[in-house]
């Protein structure tokens, strides 16, 4: 997809990879950028950086779960500023529990936010880019689409959710010539990330580093892009081993059970080995 002069719109864009990807379309010579978060403060302060490069921007703070709020704010975008030629669907929550200790309105926030309010954008503008016969949606899933994690089972199940939708839209918006594709980032270093407990091993990336695989997978025929060599590895493991992915993540989970004195020194071995100086390196793969 070249960008040059396209009208790009990003939810999540106040903060984390949402505001990441912003500034590196930002860079990338788009047009204008449609900023979609709640927080106006915030996303201001976001648009005031890309208005910088000389690209326009519009924010746009909207709660997206409101389902008539969100059709009349998109009407009068799309009218305001013409076709939007790229949807980026990033806005998304997280909270970690044991499943026994998972709480329903924790349940309630991250099926609202991270599928309702995605299917609800994404039914307004896929319409109306089928009437204009052109567009690309990215649908921000995890590796956690892939691979579930203990302790994020209904984050997890939204975001294995979220690629059956992509592939489904893939399919029926082919006609249209509107490309859908997946975005699978690996831990990202974000606000949302700090207030959770890591999995042993796992080294966040950074969201400027999720942006620029964005980018590269923007360029490439490929319906997802995965991000991250770990991401590639867990996913290669579990085609191959799934019983071993499966141990590692048992292993791996930050749930505080005792574990066996074997696993516990190959633990020491495994951190001994990821903090050496020689090893500080996280990159982003090409897909």
């Amino acid at each position: 997809m070249n960008l040059q002069g396209k009208v790009a719109l990003i939810t999540g864009a106040s903060r984390g990879i949402g505001r990441a990807i912003a500034l590196e379309l930002g860079q990338q010579g788009v047009k204008r950028l449609i900023l979609v978060a709640r927080d106006r403060r915030k996303l201001r302060e976001v648009a005031q950086e890309i208005e910088a490069m000389g690209v326009e921007a519009t924010t746009l703070a909207i709660d997206l779960t409101q389902v008539t709020e969100v059709n009349i704010a998109i009407a009068q975008i799309w009218r305001s500023y013409g076709p939007i030629h790229l949807l980026i669907n990033c806005a998304g929550v997280a909270y970690q529990n044991s499943f026994l200790r998972s709480k329903i309105p924790q349940l309630q926030e991250e099926l609202s936010v991270n599928l309702l309010g995605m299917y609800t954008l994404t039914s307004l503008i896929a319409k109306r880019m089928a009437s204009q016969r052109q567009g690309t949606i990215i649908n921000v899933s995890s590796l956690m689409g892939k691979v579930a994690a203990p302790t994020m089972a209904t984050y997890s199940a939204t975001k294995f959710a979220i690629l059956g939708f992509t592939q489904a839209l893939r399919q029926e918006l082919a006609e249209y010539n509107i490309q859908v594709k997946a975005l699978l980032p690996t831990l990202t270093d974000t606000d949302m990330v700090r207030d959770l407990k890591l999995f042993r091993w796992v080294i966040p990336m950074t969201p400027q580093q999720v942006a620029k695989a964005l980018v590269i997978g923007l360029k490439k025929d490929t319906p997802e892009i995965l991000v991250g060599w770990q991401s590639h590895l867990a996913v290669w493991c579990q085609r191959l081993a799934p019983g071993l992915l499966e141990l590692i993540l048992k292993i791996a989970a930050p749930t505080g059970a005792a574990k066996p004195s074997f696993l516990t020194k190959f633990q020491r071995f495994a951190d001994l080995f990821w903090t050496e100086p020689r090893f500080p390196f996280v990159f982003a793969r090409k897909p």
